[in-house]
């Protein structure tokens, strides 16, 4: 519907009809958004097209989106929104020879956003329109005949991951601005997010959202996909490049652009959402059969000064917020380390072959913060496991800023394969086993390093411990003949504050080992 037409309406409604007249403005007007978004376009694309767009958007006030799910839609339970499948056959890349295929997700259910999705051939972006052809609706009795200007809530990107037989699921951009990826013999888990606004503040958080795609069409023969987003919130409009490269690691090198219209309290650059429900160091806490259930069980950061730092994760009573000064970080990510099955006995979930994502800043981030973010679980459901980058400095309205950084979804962070690693951490009653001193705690660190038994019954390996808070009653270094590495026992009484432990393995006067980092909250 053109502009003129709308302003007809409004002012026919407005004249006439009053509230009922603005009523029905406000339909016809949305009805000529949704035309708009939906309708075939074609233009001329690249990255600085999608950069100017959000330069335009973000200098206009924010708009919500427009609301154009059918009843029938919204109505749809979780199970019956699954019903509804993609028939992979009549794919717009499908049978076409090319290392890529296209998938989209139906709306419905939780997902309410319609996503206006773009197919760029040749430096040309032509809209691809919503199509029942596309669906299998199941069991759903369904009226798809009238959804011409639905869109979709999303899609997914399928190759030969696992075998050349065979188009895998390879990564999905479905809600908000979350993405999920997968490399070789992986099973999806942890999620990644375009921005991540006002976490843990008390005001509430903020979702952006992907309000629209490009995906360029690859040719034959190519080892990469790149795809463009459109992000915007009240706070931010971005635009937001992947160039995606499926493997044994699947890398997405990301360079976003951001233009902020508002005040933010607390912007999070790169943000990861995992869960963790319980693992050695939580177990007591849950009735279950199963002795750990997480999609990630620790924060690995390498700082700017050279350390690498691992902080297991945790699921207390209460919200933890851990924060680590930085300039200029190596790489942090959240890491699913544990990758035995036995820890987990769970052969649905499969939780030993959930991805781990190391985020790798391409350019000097500066001085900041990387946040840690643990909020209170008790189902297996809920993603309660946050970290992200935020810069020292506040962003300021209307200026530019670029992040450029590489994620690896893999199983193993690339970092120094020399170094001691912390597999497991275990914690109890302190003091003399049995005693119940349950004022003490204990904590035992396993480090997993190369030719360590010489050494650690030579004394010259040694374990540096310290807390911010109470007291270290004691400690003691043994090797460990089923991990091939160190143990670390040692014995802290706290005095009813928070504090911050830290147990590192030194050699002639040198870091060994990843340096443990836990919070002891009262």
């Amino acid at each position: 519907m053109k502009k003129s037409v709308v302003y007809f309406f409004a002012a026919v409604a407005l004249v006439c009809t009053g509230a009922a007249g603005y009523k029905f403005w406000k339909q016809k007007k949305a009805e000529a958004q949704v035309a708009e978004m939906q309708a075939p376009v074609s233009e001329n694309f690249d990255q600085n097209v999608l950069i100017a767009k959000a330069q335009k958007l973000a200098g206009k006030d924010y708009e919500k989106p427009v609301d154009i799910l059918p009843q029938e839609l919204k109505d749809l339970d979780y199970d019956k929104h699954r019903d509804i499948r993609f028939v992979r056959e009549n794919g717009p890349w499908y049978g076409k020879k090319l290392p890529f295929e296209l998938q989209f997700f139906h709306l419905g259910s939780l997902f309410q956003i319609s996503v206006p999705i773009n197919e760029v051939v040749d430096g040309k972006a032509t809209r691809i329109k919503y199509s029942p052809q596309f669906f299998d609706y199941g069991r759903n009795k369904l009226t798809e005949t009238a959804y011409a200007n639905l869109g979709y809530a999303g899609f997914r990107l399928h190759t030969r991951l696992n075998s050349p037989a065979y188009y895998d699921e390879l990564v999905s951009f479905l809600g908000a601005s979350y993405f999920r990826a997968l490399a070789k013999g992986q099973k999806y888990g942890i999620s990644a997010r375009g921005l991540a606004i006002d976490t843990a503040v008390a005001t509430g958080e903020e979702f952006p959202i992907f309000k629209e795609f490009w995906i360029e069409k690859p040719k034959r023969g190519q080892k990469n996909v790149k795809v463009y987003a459109l992000l915007d919130s009240p706070s931010i409009a971005g635009a937001y490049t992947f160039i995606i490269t499926p493997g044994k690691t699947t890398t997405m090198e990301v360079e976003a652009v951001l233009y902020p219209r508002k005040h933010i309290n607390k912007i999070g650059i790169a943000p990861l959402t995992s869960m963790f429900l319980f693992g050695e160091n939580t177990k007591n806490r849950f009735d279950d059969h199963r002795p750990e259930v997480h999609d990630s069980d620790g924060l690995l950061i390498a700082n700017g000064n050279g350390e690498l730092l691992w902080r297991p994760l945790d699921n207390s009573q209460y919200l933890r917020i851990s924060s680590f000064e930085d300039n200029n970080p190596k790489g942090f990510g959240l890491m699913q380390r544990d990758r035995n099955p036995e820890h987990y006995l769970d052969f649905e979930a499969n939780y030993e072959q959930r991805p781990s994502i190391w985020v790798e800043p391409l350019d000097n981030w500066g001085k900041g913060i990387v946040q840690l973010v643990e909020i209170p679980s008790i189902q297996e459901i809920h993603d309660n496991i946050v970290a992200f980058w935020i810069p020292e400095k506040p962003v300021e309205i209307k200026k530019e800023y670029r992040f450029k950084y590489r994620l690896h979804w893999c199983n193993e962070a690339p970092e120094d394969a020399e170094i001691a690693k912390v597999t497991a951490t275990y914690t109890g009653i302190g003091g003399v086993s049995g005693m119940l001193e349950n004022h003490k705690r204990k904590f035992v660190v396993d480090f997993k390093g190369p030719k360590m038994k010489k050494d650690i019954a030579a004394g010259k390996i040694t374990a540096e411990v310290s807390a911010s808070e109470g007291k270290i009653l004691g400690k003691h270094l043994m090797y460990n003949p089923l991990i091939k590495g160190a143990t670390v026992y040692m014995d802290f009484e706290p005095n009813y504050k928070t504090s911050e432990l830290r147990i590192v393995l030194k050699k002639d006067g040198k870091n060994i080992s990843e340096v443990w980092s836990y919070q002891w909250l009262p």
